[in-house]
């Protein structure tokens, strides 16, 4: 599992996709959405601009397990 930490009170999926390095531009982004298995808190979720707050889990599919986490900096 890896942390992914936002100074933000949250990150959307979009952007969550982009930080990690699994998308580069939006329309990337929304092909891998229609392709992908993206699970947020054990439910399928393919929504962009699905907001993702610190504790919550994102599973994409192949890609790997991710954690929200407050960036305390």
């Amino acid at each position: 599992m890896r942390d992914v930490p936002i100074h933000t009170d949250y990150i959307t999926l979009g952007q969550l996709l982009k930080f990690v390095d699994l998308a580069q531009s939006g329309g990337h982004i929304k092909a891998m959405l229609a392709d992908t298995k993206i699970t947020v808190d054990g439910e399928r979720d393919n929504r962009r601009g699905r907001k993702l707050y610190p504790g919550m889990i994102v599973v994409i599919d192949g890609a790997g397990t991710y954690r929200i986490t407050e960036d305390h900096d």
